[in-house]
């Protein structure tokens, strides 16, 4: 709310590519609309930049949509264990929901242009943070050279050492300015223990703009 006057916002989200190496097995799937192979990762950053939600598994050609669709986060906010009141913003590569609002595709002038502009600002958290995360772990901006399930675990890691950074004031590598340079606006992580919990951190759990 503070950031742009967007009321009831409880977090941001947006897909982010990790290069890998080619695979050895279903390589294909691997290879992203910008033909490197990848693992496309769903995030979730608060305010504070901090990462409330993280998927690492999909292959890089699989969309953001069909990611959050079939992500744990969907089921919390259409289950109704988040309350009506609270949304995450979105791109406009997500679907539009009650508690997924995406920008104005054509706004007009008036309330529609003055809701891109709040959605656009407070948005930008995602891109940030992601810039953040990848500049603190620089592994996440090469090419990692491991098998994809174990470049999943490696993100997962790293997802984990950034919010122990942020509840410990580690500082950042860059000024919080810096975004994913990827530039990728257009998809589970498993159960974690009940230390990391208990830092806030979730991974993938169980009117509209016209």
């Amino acid at each position: 709310m503070d950031i742009a006057g967007f009321p009831g916002v409880v977090g941001v989200i947006d897909g982010t590519h990790v290069r890998i190496i080619a695979p050895s097995e279903d390589e294909a799937v691997f290879v992203n609309r910008k033909n490197f192979h990848s693992i496309n990762v769903q995030i979730v950053f608060n305010a504070a930049w901090k990462i409330l939600d993280i998927v690492a598994k999909w292959p890089g050609s699989t969309h953001d949509a069909r990611m959050l669709s079939e992500s744990g986060i969907r089921q919390l906010f259409e289950r109704r264990y988040v309350p009506a009141n609270c949304h995450l913003l979105g791109d406009s590569g997500y679907p539009c929901k009650p508690w997924l609002l995406t920008p104005y595709l054509q706004p007009r002038q008036g309330p529609q242009l003055n809701y891109n502009r709040a959605h656009k600002t407070t948005r930008a958290v995602v891109e940030r943070g992601i810039g953040q995360l990848k500049r603190h772990f620089h592994v996440l901006h090469g090419e990692v050279r491991l098998r994809p399930e174990k470049v999943s675990k490696v993100i997962i890691a790293c997802a984990i050492l950034h919010n122990i950074c942020k509840v410990r004031q580690i500082a950042e590598p860059l000024e919080d300015g810096d975004e994913d340079e990827d530039g990728d606006n257009d998809e589970d992580g498993g159960m974690l223990t009940e230390q990391v919990l208990r830092m806030g951190m979730v991974f993938d759990p169980p009117g509209y703009p016209e």
